[in-house]
């Protein structure tokens, strides 16, 4: 597909749970963008790598391993391991846009000095740590006009957009119920659990003792915004550290950005009007391998009420267990009125298959994708649309965090979105955001 034509009718497969106005158009589709890089190591040097082309300025890691192996392939990039220091240094003329791809705690403060300076973005999943973060970022973002696009990879996929285009033709009818499952089960567990699981360590409490912290790290900095905290190997290296609260928020944040984002795109969700949760007694500081969450939605234009229902490590549909479906490891659901569709990253099928024979599909509709960074690319020069812009990514994540939230609070919880608060349960907001280390804010 051209650039052209994805410029003309991206705007189909962008739709937002909040929109944004259009974005200030950089420069010339032809010159190259000047790109900070924070982050870059794992994730953050796969997305480097997608930056090539373009004009690296800059590069910053806590990490001097990774702040080596990312210079030696932008030699010409200044180096920074403090991303505050980096952004004291830059003038506004010497950059044009920021890739974060650090720890999920840091991702806004990474992100919002360059939305505040209307630089473009593009931030890994989730795009935050909390709701209270989500908020920020949202209406910084939408305040500058800018490009964003969060990391959620497979949104570019054709797979997807033949699942959204079935659902939303009307294919198996109104949708009342859908059901998202994935496989992976870390965090909070027994060391059989973790052992027959595949987790990537086990850690049942945080640990007493500390650890000599490796020359290359700067802990301080790794820490951040965090409560201090002596160093140990069961936090890091990634993705360790995802499962502890004052890092990250487990799998749903993690994988929820990819599974969550299929019945998000397809369904035209935006905030729920309540969550339940279950799953083992939650642990003050490590989320737990294997949960569900229930979402109530409302009806969306055309789109009746639909319940959501995420299943986290052991637990599975009640359609899986009963063998009504294939048993894939992880999936999506979509229940109609009159059949099914059933998809993972890769594929989908129609439910029940001899109900669907000679099923003549809808028309492609929504574009291919010119490829997830490359479309955040094309929209910082030409000022398109972007399908995971933060005005829809920030909901996303916020709808995830939620479900942790009623896991932690183990009670149903009716959320207020205009708000911001959840209205039965006035303790239940603390888990909305959190204090900053000294040195570390948000504000101003």
């Amino acid at each position: 597909m051209t650039r052209r034509r994805f410029l003309r009718t991206s705007s189909v497969a962008g739709a937002a749970a909040v929109c944004f106005p259009s974005i200030v158009r950089s420069q010339s589709p032809n010159d190259k963008l000047n790109v900070v890089v924070i982050g870059c190591g794992g994730r953050g040097g796969a997305n480097m790598s997608e930056m090539r082309g373009e004009n690296i300025v800059a590069l910053c890691d806590v990490n001097e391993h990774n702040l080596s192996a990312a210079s030696a392939k932008a030699p010409n990039a200044k180096t920074f391991r403090d991303f505050r220091k980096l952004y004291d240094a830059l003038r506004d003329s010497d950059f044009d846009a920021v890739v974060v791809s650090t720890t999920e705690h840091t991702h806004a403060f990474a992100t919002l000095p360059a939305l505040k300076r209307k630089k473009h973005v593009y931030c890994e999943k989730p795009l935050t740590r909390d709701v209270h973060e989500a908020r920020i970022i949202i209406a910084a973002a939408k305040g500058a006009k800018v490009a964003t696009q969060m990391g959620t990879q497979i949104h570019a996929t054709g797979n997807y957009r033949r699942v959204v285009e079935l659902v939303q033709s009307g294919a198996i009818g109104p949708v009342r119920e859908a059901h998202v499952w994935v496989n992976r089960a870390w965090g909070w567990q027994s060391a059989e659990e973790a052992k027959a699981n595949g987790d990537i360590v086990h850690v049942l409490e945080r640990p007493k003792e500390s650890m000599p912290v490796p020359p290359e790290l700067d802990w301080d900095l790794w820490l951040g915004p965090a409560p201090e905290r002596p160093f140990h190997e069961v936090y890091f290296p990634g993705p360790k550290w995802y499962r502890w609260w004052d890092f990250g928020n487990g799998t749903m944040s993690d994988l929820g950005s990819h599974w969550n984002d299929l019945p998000f795109w397809a369904l035209r969700l935006d905030a729920p009007r309540s969550i339940v949760a279950s799953g083992p007694p939650p642990h003050p500081e490590i989320a737990p391998a294997s949960m569900t969450a229930t979402y109530e939605y409302g009806a969306r234009g055309d789109m009746p009420p639909v319940k959501l229902v995420w299943y986290q490590g052991a637990p599975k549909p009640p359609q899986w267990n009963e063998k009504i479906i294939p048993q894939w490891g992880s999936g999506v659901l979509f229940v109609g009125d009159k059949g099914m569709i059933l998809a993972d990253y890769a594929k989908h099928l129609l439910l029940p298959e001899k109900q669907f024979e000679g099923f003549v599909r809808p028309p492609p509709s929504i574009p291919e994708s010119i490829g997830h960074h490359q479309e955040w690319i094309h929209a910082c020069k030409t000022g398109a649309p972007t399908t995971c812009h933060f005005g829809y990514s920030g909901p996303l994540t916020e709808a995830n965090h939620l479900g942790n939230v009623a896991y932690r609070v183990g009670q149903k919880i009716e959320w207020d979105s205009a708000a911001a608060r959840i209205t039965n349960i006035a303790d239940a907001n603390r888990f909305l955001q959190r204090d900053y280390r000294a040195g570390w804010t948000l504000r101003g």
